[in-house]
C-alpha cells in the first residue's frame, strides 16, 4: 500500500473514531490528533445548532406574509441570542471546570460540578421562560418590529421563549460533554433534535397528516419539540454506565463551594457573550429603523446564513477550550499553548473557505430563503461586507475560547466591551446616521469590530497570564 493510501486510511479512521462515543485521553496523544478528534464533531454540533433556525426560516419564508414571518423569526433569534449568552456562560464554566477535573483524572468531581451547573441553569431558565411568555410582543416591538409584524409573529416568539429550558439544557449538557472530551455525544444530541424538527416543521407549518395548519407558530412548536428530544438523548447517555460523566442523584444536592466556583467563571462568561449578543441585537434594531422591513429581513437573512457558516468555526475553536482546560489540569501549559495555535491554523483555513463561498454564492444562498428581490439585494450586500473579516474572525474566536478554556472569562469580557460597546455600536451609529449610509453603515461596523477584537486577543494571549489561572 502506498504512503498516500496509508494517509487516506489514517484520516478516514480518525474521522470514524471522532464520530464514536469513545472516551479519549486527550492529554496523552499528539496535538494534531487531539484537535482533529474534537474539532470534527464540534463543528458538526455547532452546524446542527444553526439548522434549527434555518429550517424555520426556510418554511416560514414561503408563507403568504413572508416579510413579517422572516422578520419575526430573525428578531426572535436575536432575542434568543441573549438567552444563548446566558446558556453559553454557564456551559463555558462547566466546560472549563469539567475539562480541568478530567485533566486531573478526577471523574467524580467532574460529575459533581456538572450536576451543580445543571441545577443553577434550571433555576435561571424558569425565570426567563415566565418573562418571555408574558412580554413576547413587547420585546418584538422594542426590537423595531412594526405593530402589524409584532401582532403577526408574537405567538412564535412566545412559544420559543417559553421553551428555553430545552435551549439551556441542550447548551449546558453539551458543554459538559465537550469538557470531558466526548464531543461526539454532544453532536449526536443535536443531530437527533434536528431530525425531529426537520420532520415536524413542514407538517406543523403546512398542516399535513393529523395536524392543523399552524403557520408560523407551527415552526416554533416543532423547534421546541426537537430541542427537547435532543435533551432526552443527552440524559439517556448520562444514565449509561460507560459514560465518562456519570450523574447521580446525590450530586444535585446544593454544594455552595462548587456553585461559587462555577458562578465566578460563569458570570463574566455570561457578561462576555451578553455584550456581543446585545451588540448584534442593537445592530438589528439600527437596520430595522434605518432600512424598514425590507432592510431588516435582508440583514436577518444574512445573519442566519452567517451563523450557519460561522458556528462550525465556533465549534472548531471549542477544541482549543477543551484542550487548554485538560492540559492545564495535566500540568502541561506548553502543550495547551501549542494546541491553541494548531486549532487557530485550522480555523483560519476553514474561514478562508467560507469567505470564498460568500463572495461566489451570495445570490444562490439568499435565494434559498426568499424570493423577494429587494430582500435578496440587502442580504447580498451584508454578506459581501461581512465576509471581509472572516479570516481574522476565525483567529479571534479561537483565542477567546482559549482564555475561556483556562477559566479566564474576565479577559475576553474586557476585550468584548472594548470591541463591541466602545467601538462597534458607536461606529455603526456614526456610519448609519451621520454619514447617511443606512443599513450599510451597520454592515461595515461588523468586520471592523471583529478585526479589532482579534488583535487585542492575540496581544493578551501572547502575554500568557491565562496559564496561571486556577479553577
Amino acid at each position: 500500500m502506498s504512503i498516500t493510501q496509508n494517509k487516506k486510511t489514517s484520516i478516514f479512521a480518525l474521522i470514524k473514531q471522532s464520530f464514536s462515543n469513545e472516551n479519549f485521553d486527550l492529554t496523552n496523544m499528539s496535538i494534531n490528533k487531539a484537535v482533529f478528534l474534537l474539532a470534527i464533531p464540534m463543528m458538526f454540533e455547532m452546524l446542527m445548532e444553526s439548522v434549527f433556525a434555518l429550517v424555520d426560516l426556510y418554511f416560514v419564508g414561503h408563507l403568504k406574509e413572508s416579510a413579517y414571518a422572516i422578520q419575526s423569526v430573525g428578531l426572535t433569534e436575536s432575542l434568543l441570542s441573549i438567552i444563548y449568552a446566558i446558556c453559553i456562560g454557564i456551559s463555558m464554566a462547566a466546560t472549563a471546570i469539567v475539562a480541568r477535573r478530567i485533566g486531573e483524572k478526577d471523574r467524580e468531581k467532574a460529575a459533581q460540578n456538572a450536576a451543580q451547573a445543571i441545577t443553577i441553569s434550571i433555576i435561571i431558565t424558569i425565570i426567563l421562560s415566565v418573562l418571555g411568555f408574558i412580554y413576547a410582543k413587547d420585546w418584538l416591538l422594542w426590537m423595531g418590529a412594526s405593530e402589524e409584524s409584532a401582532e403577526y409573529g408574537y405567538g412564535y416568539t412566545r412559544i420559543l421563549l417559553a421553551s428555553c429550558v430545552s435551549i439551556m439544557l441542550l447548551f449546558l449538557i453539551n458543554g459538559i460533554f465537550r469538557g470531558a472530551g466526548n464531543a461526539a455525544v454532544a453532536m449526536k444530541s443535536l443531530w437527533f433534535g434536528n431530525l425531529i424538527n426537520i420532520i415536524l416543521c413542514p407538517i406543523m407549518v403546512r398542516g399535513w397528516w393529523i395536524f392543523p395548519e399552524m403557520g408560523l407558530e407551527g415552526a416554533a412548536y416543532s423547534t421546541a419539540i426537537g430541542r427537547s428530544m435532543g435533551v432526552v438523548y443527552q440524559l439517556y447517555y448520562l444514565s449509561k454506565k460507560d459514560s465518562l460523566i456519570q450523574l447521580k442523584l446525590k450530586y444535585f444536592k446544593l454544594q455552595w463551594d462548587m456553585i461559587w466556583n462555577i458562578t465566578k467563571i460563569a458570570v463574566p462568561g455570561m457578561v462576555q457573550y451578553m455584550i456581543s449578543t446585545c451588540s448584534w441585537v442593537i445592530l438589528a434594531r439600527i437596520v430595522a429603523q434605518s432600512g424598514g422591513e425590507i432592510g431588516s429581513s435582508g440583514f436577518l437573512t444574512c445573519l442566519r446564513l452567517l451563523v450557519f457558516f460561522i458556528l462550525p468555526a465556533w465549534g472548531l475553536s471549542n477544541a482549543a477550550s477543551t484542550l487548554v482546560g485538560q492540559n492545564l489540569g495535566d500540568n502541561n501549559p506548553d502543550k495547551a499553548y501549542k494546541s491553541v495555535l494548531a486549532t487557530l491554523k485550522y480555523n483560519v483555513i476553514y474561514m478562508a473557505i467560507v469567505t470564498i463561498i460568500f463572495f461566489s454564492m451570495a445570490e444562490l444562498l439568499a435565494s434559498f430563503f426568499t424570493t423577494d428581490e429587494a430582500i435578496k439585494a440587502v442580504a447580498k450586500e451584508a454578506m459581501y461586507i461581512g465576509a471581509i473579516g472572516f479570516v481574522v474572525y476565525g483567529a479571534g474566536m479561537t483565542l477567546m475560547n482559549a482564555f475561556n478554556g483556562a477559566g479566564d472569562t474576565i479577559t475576553p469580557t474586557i476585550i468584548n466591551i472594548v470591541g463591541f460597546w466602545l467601538f462597534q455600536i458607536p461606529f455603526a451609529y456614526v456610519m448609519t446616521y451621520h454619514f447617511e449610509l443606512g443599513p450599510t453603515g451597520a454592515f461595515i461596523a461588523i468586520p471592523s469590530a471583529e478585526i479589532l477584537i482579534a488583535i487585542l486577543a492575540f496581544i493578551l494571549f501572547k502575554r500568557g497570564k491565562w496559564k496561571q489561572k486556577k479553577v
